[in-house]
């Protein structure tokens, strides 16, 4: 879908960097209110009243020599839901890396993944659910799938039709996402050394070196977890479905996803078999 959104958006000027940080920060901040009145007035899901912000910072100085290490932010946890999350940032530049360099565009790609209605999100009402198991276990599956989740719900439902640049954005999360994949079993048989699976990112995505290498590095030592995005995502996707068919006009969109939130940091085969009744895709461990 890449190709095609780009060619579609030939025409459209490209979008201009932030200013400052200072811009960016109040851009980001005016961004996740109107992500959060959009998921309540398109009867998508529920936004807590008393759920905290995910807000972008200045990057400190004691923070940057530590930023390549990976996401800096701050999601806060199940003992502070009282506080915001958040995201700390460099001053913009075309010189900044992939991701930084998308938020310095648009900051909404990385809200709904990290913040509102992703990681920030989906774990802060997780870690508030009553079951202390459901509060405190934690699945790379169900997480990541519902972060990697959200980004195509909302690109389906419009929220990116004022910018069409960030459309393509999107699409090349997609992406990446889909050859993580290829390179995180490559790294696991051998078939890639990393600087070999960062210079594969990099020509393919496209992607800056830098983000490519630190990205192979990643997944080097985590084998396995880039899978968990799309095999996240496929299941609930499937769940959505199965709901769908099942509850027929009983079904609604806005229960469905707030119950995924609410129990988000639980596999979600295991959702799905409490959510329907349905065991197929658990029952196997049990035989």
């Amino acid at each position: 879908m890449s190709p095609f959104e780009k060619l579609r958006n030939r025409e459209v000027p490209p979008d201009p960097l932030f200013p400052s940080a200072a811009a960016q920060i109040e851009a980001e901040r005016r961004d996740e209110e109107a992500i959060r009145q959009f998921l309540e007035e398109k009867d998508i899901m529920s936004v807590p009243d008393w759920l905290q912000h995910y807000l972008n910072k200045k990057m400190p100085d004691h923070i940057t020599p530590l930023a390549y290490m990976g996401v800096v932010d701050d999601l806060t946890s199940d003992t502070r839901l009282h506080e915001d999350a958040v995201s700390y940032i460099p001053e913009p530049s075309p010189d900044l890396s992939y991701f930084r360099l998308a938020t310095a565009k648009d900051p909404r790609p990385i809200i709904v993944h990290e913040g509102v209605p992703g990681h920030y999100f989906q774990m802060a009402i997780s870690w508030a659910n009553p079951n202390p198991v459901r509060r405190r276990y934690i699945d790379s599956g169900a997480n990541e799938g519902i972060g990697f989740y959200v980004e195509e719900l909302l690109l389906q439902f419009g929220l990116f039709d004022n910018k069409p640049h960030t459309r393509e954005i999107i699409y090349n999360f997609m992406r990446l996402r889909a050859l993580r994949v290829e390179i995180d079993i490559q790294l696991a048989l051998g078939n890639f050394t990393i600087e070999q699976a960062g210079e594969y990112l990099a020509k393919t995505v496209p992607m800056d070196k830098p983000t490519a290498v630190h990205e192979a590095g990643f997944f080097a030592y985590n084998p396995g977890q880039a899978i968990t995005y799309q095999i996240g995502k496929l299941q609930i996707v499937k769940f959505l479905s199965d709901a769908k068919i099942q509850l027929g006009e009983q079904f609604n969109l806005r229960r469905f996803h707030d119950y995924l939130m609410e129990n988000g940091n639980v596999p979600i085969a295991l959702l799905r078999w409490e959510y329907l009744g349905l065991d197929d895709e658990v029952r196997g461990f049990f035989e």
